[in-house]
């Protein structure tokens, strides 16, 4: 069986639970939003779209590097072609279903699992302290989420003295995979370890954090954008980059599907009740549209990429199939 028919079911399974939350989560106010956005310039709304591609092409170089650094060389238009596909699965939870990227090295290239999959664990971690960076420089200007931000910077922190700590990590893992049931995975988690603290010492996680807090102000800045695209709404630039960073890491750290319904209360919350002071509705228009052009572009793209990607597999594998 090949990779992208393994990977079908829980793809679709996945796509399908994340809808199914979001639209119970905000059906009351998807049956009034064409009412209420008569008012809203769509120009924003397309400029948060190319901002959310200058986030993605900024992540690709970072993706390239670590790809480089781990002595994987594969042709670049297939290192974008998976990396594109790993956006599809964005919905998952901590998107760590991005680690579909790693089972379609494999397919396209064989390259092992275990030499890709630290890369994607990497891209995961420097995203969490670009945004509590991009969240601090938002919090010390308006005083909001500290409490989350010093939770969240501790729990970061926490990971980083596991990457720099090799024998309490290894004996983590041998803890873990005690279990006969388990005992298998030992081995590859410890070479995943071996190429995570490769990718995670600091000049190297200096390099991408760099990388990812642009790419991640991108889309802050998008969301700043359609909250002042509404008729008599204002959120100053550093207070959305504030609120969105802030809110994309609740609920990374929430482990839902995509953050869905943590992300989107948080959202609402902090423009109604923070400093923002927003309508409740034009709040909820706001998060939703911005859920739009970031969470749910970013899935449509991915799933282009991941049906060319499926092709690629399936043609290389009728081309060295025996005859």
């Amino acid at each position: 069986m090949s990779v992208g028919a393994r990977l079908r079911p829980w793809i679709w399974l996945a796509i399908a639970l994340v809808i199914g939350v979001a639209a119970i989560a905000m059906f009351g106010d998807v049956r009034q939003l064409t009412a209420r956005l008569g008012g809203f310039s769509w120009g924003a709304f397309a400029a948060a779209l190319g901002l959310a591609l200058a986030n993605y092409a900024v992540r690709f170089v970072r993706w390239q590097i670590y790809l480089r650094r781990t002595g994987v060389v594969v042709p670049r238009g297939s290192s974008l072609i998976v990396f594109g596909a790993g956006l599809s699965l964005s919905i998952t939870p901590a998107k760590m279903g991005e680690l579909v990227k790693s089972y379609l090295l494999r397919g396209l290239h064989d390259v092992p699992v275990t030499r890709s999959a630290p890369v994607v664990v990497a891209e995961r971690l420097s995203d969490l302290i670009a945004l509590l960076l991009l969240t601090v420089a938002g919090a010390a200007a308006y005083g909001i989420a500290t409490t989350f931000v010093v939770g969240a910077a501790c729990l970061i922190g926490a990971g980083l003295v596991l990457l720099a700590w090799p024998w309490a990590t290894s004996a983590l893992i041998d803890l873990v995979t005690g279990p006969r049931l388990v005992r298998r995975f030992r081995r590859a988690l410890h070479e995943m370890y071996s190429g995570l603290a490769l990718l995670c010492r600091p000049r190297s996680l200096a390099v991408a954090t760099a990388l990812a807090t642009p790419a991640w102000a991108c889309e802050c800045v998008g969301f700043a954008l359609i909250v002042n695209a509404f008729a008599g709404a204002h959120v100053e630039l550093g207070l959305a980059v504030a609120i969105y960073a802030s809110t994309t890491i609740a609920g990374a750290l929430s482990f839902l599907p995509g953050g869905l319904g943590v992300t989107e209360g948080a959202m609402t919350m902090l423009l109604v009740h923070g400093t923002a002071r927003l309508d409740r509705s034009v709040a909820l228009d706001a998060t939703l549209l911005t859920r739009l052009a970031t969470l749910w572009f970013a899935v449509a793209l991915g799933l282009g990429f991941l049906v060319l990607a499926r092709r690629r597999i399936r043609t290389r594998g009728a081309a060295t199939a025996p005859r």
